[in-house]
């Protein structure tokens, strides 16, 4: 028997067809999708169906995936602008890290996975690299469990990188990172349905050591689990990294022999063209943060080159603290114009591939493209309803794809569920009992976080800034 039937609407499948069912209908039964299709096949099909969803003429997307974040930067939103990202690590987020509680940790990721959700996101992808203390890695994973997002947690580490700003109190001995990431991967790996999981994902290879990387490469790979890195991301980035190890970008990679289709490499805006030949000779993945790059005005990832080429390229919104937000549809329209108005080429990438990047390519970057991705028979039922009625940016509608990356707002994101169950149900999250009340509780822990860090750049602390001419 059928769960849920969900009729009279346009299913954007994103399948190897690209199919798109104008007068389309799918069934969900349990957390897996069992047909997709025209409504009237389906009608007959499916006359069983516990729950029949009338849509109206809204459209189904796949879930959107976010490739890479730092959920507990959602604290520090507004505070790092106007800054290069060797400041913006120095001045800001460093100090702001040290200071991390568990609570801290837990009021961000219900922040930052709230914003996500109602942006369309189903799959998160956290980064959390500094442990001054204990227990802030659970924080995250308790906000992951109650929100009943799919998400990926990421477990960073750094023991080097003084020399270049990195706080002492926020770095960690090898055995101490092994310890903890063997505790959080025995507790949490493939929990909750496996919805949740657990990587490694030291911050950065200037900032880690042979003997740190190695180390989390062999757990990666013991867990057969996915392994994520800041490469390439600033001249900066390239130029310490070749300081610390001798070579730089995926030259690094292939010196430490983290090398295979589980290392998910972050912002690549620096590759150069032996770095993306490498990069898809190993199957490396790339994750693109288009709005993050343009605040930090770190430049413009070779996206084109890298499609080109054949390597998987999903999107990240990257922390709040380097974009503001946790917006899906905002990255998207952002990771195609960035890229027209820096070739000066209007066909250089289109909203159907922007798509493709938020869904199954982003699937493939955190090798998850036979569960996720996709609207198709046998994958999870990770799905958004798009009402395009909700915002008139929105209509008219010609081209649903194009609507979405182009003409719409998070306000058009009515409904979200994840394997099968609505987590966002007509614009009402299902799984917060006071949705006022997180949100007020993020605001002061924000509020305390910046007093324990001595971070002053807020309100009447801050100084008006203009452009002197």
């Amino acid at each position: 028997m059928v769960d849920k039937l969900l009729k009279n609407g346009m299913i954007v499948t994103v399948n190897k067809e690209r199919k798109i069912y104008y007068h389309g209908a799918m069934a969900v039964t349990g957390d897996r999708i069992t047909e997709v299709g025209e409504t009237k096949e389906l009608e007959e099909k499916c006359k069983d169906a516990k729950e029949v969803i009338d849509l109206d003429g809204k459209i189904i997307f796949p879930g959107f995936i976010n490739t890479h974040n730092h959920l507990f930067q959602t604290l520090l939103k507004g505070l790092g602008d106007d800054m290069v990202l060797s400041d913006w690590l120095a001045t800001m987020t460093f100090p702001a890290a040290q200071y991390l509680e568990p609570e801290d940790c837990y009021y961000g990721a219900m922040l930052g996975c709230m914003e996500g959700i109602r942006s369309g996101m189903t799959t998160q992808v956290d980064y959390m690299y500094p442990h001054a203390r204990e227990g802030l890695s659970d924080g995250v994973i308790k906000a992951y469990k109650e929100l009943k997002i799919r998400g990926i947690f990421g477990r960073g580490c750094m023991d080097e990188g003084l020399n270049f700003g990195v706080c002492p109190a926020i770095t960690q001995q090898p055995d101490q990172v092994e310890k903890d990431l063997v505790r959080i991967f025995d507790t949490y790996h493939n929990t909750e349905n496996e919805r949740i999981k657990v990587w490694v994902a030291p911050a950065a290879l200037w900032s880690n050591s042979e003997k740190m990387l190695k180390m989390l490469w062999d757990v990666t790979n013991s867990y057969k689990a996915g392994f994520t890195v800041h490469v390439s991301e600033t001249p900066f980035d390239r130029m310490a990294t070749k300081a610390l190890h001798g070579c730089e970008g995926t030259d690094c990679l292939e010196k430490l022999g983290i090398l295979g289709d589980n290392v998910l490499m972050v912002h690549c805006v620096y590759l150069n063209d032996k770095d993306i030949r490498r990069a898809k000779y190993y199957d490396l993945k790339v994750s693109h943060n288009p709005v993050s790059n343009m605040y930090l005005s770190s430049g413009v990832a070779p996206i084109p080159k890298l499609l080109n080429a054949g390597v998987t390229c999903g999107l990240g919104v990257d922390g709040a603290a380097s974009n503001n937000g946790q917006d899906m549809i905002e990255l998207m329209k952002t990771a195609s114009l960035l890229q027209k108005v820096d070739t000066l080429d209007p066909t250089v990438i289109t909203a159907e591939k922007v798509l493709e990047m938020a869904t199954i390519d982003g699937a493939r970057a955190i090798g998850m493209e036979d569960e996720i991705g996709s609207l198709e028979v046998g994958k999870k039922a990770d799905f958004v309803i798009f009402n395009p009625y909700l915002n008139p940016k929105a209509i008219p509608v010609h081209n649903p794809v194009s609507t979405l990356v182009y003409s719409s707002t998070m306000q058009n994101i009515e409904s979200v569920a994840v394997d099968g169950e609505f987590i966002l149900k007509d614009g009402v999250m299902t799984t917060i009992a006071d949705e006022q009340k997180v949100l007020h509780g993020a605001q002061k822990t924000a509020e305390s976080l910046c007093e324990r860090g001595k971070i002053t750049n807020r309100l009447d602390g801050h100084q008006w800034k203009s452009i002197a001419f």
